[in-house]
């Protein structure tokens, strides 16, 4: 029910919001986009909060598995799985659906697909709405591993700019790649300084662009 929400909510926010700044520099949308994430987190705030709540997994997946190499918990092993499947759907919507044909196409160049008679901005809109939804499943299903706050997504943020900066804005693959290192980057300097991992991904991040300014998968013609 609550991704649902968030569909409707995406696609709404989408059409009164969003749409118009299509046309604008892409650092206007990356502003009205973090203003409004501050304001839906205010809002939760007034409504519900600023406590923190845990939430606990199912009780088939707690506990550990032993892998024979090592002991790792149930839960985190059932995620990996859960990031594969997301993953596979993602990639077969984009590269293997008509819509992702039609939204890859409308990025490129949305004055010749709406001049084929396909209705661009309701694709965009549709878009929008699958994207509230796959981060609202994505707070469920991390909730049993960080307890839900208001800010959890904060943090998040950060890091996900990171891997798109990294792989590439505009390159599916590069995003998975780009979240590869970066978890790896962040799990090897956690077990030395906690608090270095957040500043050594953007160390990455800056030696990356150095060297490949679009990214490492990033799309032609955009560097």
């Amino acid at each position: 029910t609550g991704t649902v929400f968030l569909a409707i909510f995406g696609m709404l926010t989408e059409r009164v919001l969003i749409r118009h700044f299509y046309k604008r520099p892409p650092e206007d949308q990356l502003l009205v986009t973090f203003g409004l994430g501050i304001v839906i987190v205010e809002v939760v705030r007034y409504f519900f909060g600023s406590l923190s709540k845990s939430v606990p997994a199912p009780d088939i997946l707690t506990g550990t598995t032993n892998l024979g190499f090592m002991i790792y918990p149930t839960y985190r092993l059932a995620l990996v799985g859960i990031v594969a499947v997301a993953l596979i759907v993602l990639f077969l919507l984009l590269y293997r659906s008509q819509l992702g044909l039609i939204v890859r196409a409308g990025i490129e160049d949305s004055v010749m697909v709406g001049s084929l008679g396909l209705n661009v901005d309701r694709v965009f809109m549709a878009v929008f709405g699958i994207g509230a939804m796959a981060a609202g499943f994505a707070g469920i299903v991390n909730a049993p591993v960080v307890s839900l706050a208001p800010d959890m997504g904060e943090a998040i943020l950060v890091q996900t700019f990171v891997v798109v900066v990294i792989g590439g804005v505009g390159s599916f693959p590069g995003a998975v790649l780009g979240g590869l290192i970066c978890g790896e980057i962040a799990s090897l300097t956690s077990m030395f300084d906690p608090a270095w991992s957040q500043i050594m991904l953007f160390v990455a991040m800056t030696l990356v662009l150095m060297f490949r300014p679009a990214g490492l998968m990033g799309v032609k013609g955009r560097e």
